[in-house]
């Protein structure tokens, strides 16, 4: 159902508020250059520290601006199993294709909670449901297991997966079965991922290489694997260098540094260490994006 290069969009600010002009902005620059999908209010959104009407906000102007044209996946998720609800049940009316719901975070439920938590969301909102599997930002893991039997569920489609092993994502689609869409939560581990059955990435380094990305995915998927491999070891030093500090603050300079400004960052995200920035220019020259 979903596959390809689909970008985990910023949100830009601008004088405390969301920078909306900049937004739709964004959203033309993606589906011009040829990206696959689009997921406002993810991590790299800095969903955390949105308002509830921001959030709710920057889904539906990304939706309106994008206009079908590619789909888009709302990020909805939240440790409160009714916030998540509330939220999923907004992306649903505002008109997303789908839903990205990560993992609760900081009170660490069971297997048996996050089966729940998942359960109650997609039997209660009618959307085809993304899981969001980061055990390094939330805490806990959504194990094999669990999201096959998430799976049997007719709108549990696929996981965002971010725990960074190869293995894991094998169990999963062993667990769950071909069908179920895994999409690379890293872009370093895009392509690895394809070469054992995932569909593409929520890409963080799409924001400012999106034709690139969409590229690479494209390749492989089509068989031209050579291709593909050239475009990942081009694009491996922007990769690396979007984490050198917690994202988005990499990828929001790197943007800032080639002319697509998106504003503030929004505490607790700061601005970049000074000897990062320049580390963080030296890439984007090496990959001719400056």
């Amino acid at each position: 159902m979903f596959k390809g290069a689909i970008t985990a969009l910023i949100t830009p600010f601008k004088n405390g508020k969301v920078d909306e002009k900049r937004l739709i902005e964004n959203v033309e620059f993606q589906i011009k250059s040829g990206i696959n999908g689009l997921v406002p209010c993810g991590t790299t959104g800095e969903s955390p520290t949105l308002s509830h009407e921001e959030h709710k906000r920057v889904i539906e102007i990304v939706i309106k601006s994008a206009d079908g044209r590619v789909p888009v996946i709302a990020g909805t998720g939240s440790n409160s199993t009714e916030e998540a609800l509330e939220l999923t049940a907004h992306a649903k009316k505002a008109g997303a294709d789908a839903a990205l719901i990560v993992s609760p975070y900081y009170n660490k439920p069971t297997q048996k909670g996050l089966y729940l938590h998942f359960k109650a969301i997609a039997e209660k909102v009618d959307i085809p449901v993304i899981l969001y599997n980061i055990p390094g930002r939330c805490g806990v893991t959504i194990e094999a297991q669990t999201m096959a039997n998430l799976a049997k569920l007719k709108n549990i489609v696929g996981v965002k997966e971010a725990a960074g092993s190869l293995d894991a994502v094998s169990q999963i689609i062993r667990a769950c079965g071909m069908q179920f869409d895994v999409l690379s939560g890293d872009d370093v581990l895009c392509l690895p991922m394809m070469s054992v059955g995932g569909r593409g990435v929520i890409s963080v380094i799409s924001n400012i290489a999106p034709k690139q990305v969409a590229e690479m995915t494209a390749a492989f998927a089509s068989g031209d694997h050579e291709k593909a491999l050239t475009l990942h070891y081009a694009l491996l030093p922007l990769m690396k260098a979007a984490f050198i500090e917690t994202n988005p603050i990499p990828i929001k300079t790197a943007m800032k540094l080639a002319g697509q400004d998106t504003g503030e960052m929004r505490l607790p995200m700061c601005a970049m260490e000074e000897n990062n920035e320049k580390l963080l220019a030296d890439v984007l020259r090496q990959i001719k994006l400056i």
